[in-house]
């Protein structure tokens, strides 16, 4: 196998740039993996904590916590790994600040991979309740990015 030194360093500085940990590049039956922080994680099995019996609820019970904005379900996540940019342009307004109301097809962000500006549509129309990221933060797959409820 001939190996492209060229691709692995321009990859390798693609890494830094963006602070991902890891790209991989799949080229007809030629595949290059490059990742940062080195060694092999030990894969560690643990056996299943004891289950201690059911506690009658109290009296009164308590109001449910508020779900984390980046566990809600109606959290819109990262279809791919790249950059975020949260306007059109540098100087630009915001494509969506919280409170504001969305429709389904509403841009709600870009996200820059393999130098392809690719924007974000909003799933379903609704308010804006939390922004998840920052303007040329680095995202990774399936990442929360926008709240909208």
């Amino acid at each position: 196998m001939n190996i492209d030194t060229a691709l692995v360093r321009e990859l390798a500085e693609m890494l830094a740039d963006t602070g991902l940990t890891e790209i991989e590049v799949e080229d007809g039956d030629r595949k290059i993996k490059v990742s940062r922080g080195g060694g092999i994680a030990p894969v560690i099995h643990h056996a299943p904590a004891p289950v201690a019996a059911p506690v009658a609820p109290a009296a009164a019970t308590a109001p449910a916590a508020p779900v984390a904005p980046a566990a809600d379900p109606n959290a819109v996540k990262s279809p791919m790994v790249g950059t975020v940019y949260m306007a059109p342009e540098p100087g630009a307004a915001n494509f969506v600040s919280v409170g504001q109301a969305v429709k389904e097809g509403d841009t709600l962000l870009i996200i820059e991979a393999m130098k392809v500006m690719n924007p974000i549509a909003a799933p379903r129309g609704g308010t804006v309740t939390a922004i998840l990221v920052d303007n040329a933060q680095p995202v990774e797959f399936d990442q929360p990015l926008v709240v909208i409820a």
